[in-house]
């Protein structure tokens, strides 16, 4: 029995790229985009390291503590409560989230996420986030643009809309040339750390998915749910 792959799941063996349509609804984006409105954006390249500075122009947003809790908790949650986020990734911690903007040409130019991440707890950078906060229509350009196994890949997603990519990849922001486009930025370290034995666990867990859909809990489905606990108690890092 073929297992369907789902729509949201472009596959490279070890490095998936996970689509996540809808993440927010309206309600939601409307809160979050409110709660940006209340802080202030200034030079990314303050937080920019010593080689990115030559590549990044755009604006970081900065909020009171409290501002800043409210956003990572509402963000944190909506990715925690997504089921193809926890299957692909086993969070064992997601970074702060961080909002950028781009306008008048603003871009960030091709580079690779810092191996090691944070300020209040460094953690390693298994997978990278981008949350698309701002309508497509209402900027021109801006799109995320991965190289991912010889082929490039670009996204220029729905308000709402997230994607998740390897942090290993080169990648990149392509010049925002008339609007701004505002997005929402974390780093995930995974319970798993090999993309290769995460893919494995994520495709065990699409066929035992199915074999429930299409069949009810069988026989064959209690050996592929085996299969995923123990391989997850192998590879787990806690």
């Amino acid at each position: 029995m073929p297992v369907r792959l789902p729509f949201w799941a472009l596959f490279w063996y070890g490095n998936m790229i996970i689509k996540l349509p809808g993440l927010l609804n309206q309600a939601q984006l409307q809160a979050i985009n409110g709660l940006i409105d209340g802080g202030v954006f200034s030079d990314g390249q303050a937080t920019a390291g010593w080689h990115a500075k030559q590549v990044k122009q755009n604006r970081q947003w900065q909020g009171s503590e409290q501002q800043q809790d409210e956003l990572d908790n509402s963000l944190t949650l909506a990715l925690s409560q997504q089921p193809e986020f926890t299957a692909a990734s086993y969070p064992k911690y997601i970074q702060p989230f961080m909002v950028s903007e781009s306008c008048d040409g603003g871009h960030y130019g091709m580079h690779t996420d810092d191996a090691l991440m944070g300020a209040q707890a460094i953690a390693r950078s298994d997978l990278s986030c981008t949350l698309f906060l701002s309508d497509p229509a209402e900027y021109q350009g801006g799109e995320l643009h991965i190289q991912h196994h010889g082929q490039s890949i670009e996204f220029k997603l729905a308000a709402g809309d997230a994607v998740v990519y390897p942090s290993t990849t080169l990648h990149e922001v392509k010049p925002v040339s008339a609007g701004v486009r505002r997005v929402a930025l974390t780093w995930i370290e995974s319970y798993v750390r090999s993309a290769a034995d995460r893919e494995i666990l994520y495709e065990l867990d699409l066929a035992r998915k199915q074999i429930m859909r299409e069949q009810g809990k069988t026989a064959s489905f209690d050996w592929v749910s085996k299969s995923h606990a123990n391989l997850l108690r192998r590879w787990a890092d806690t």
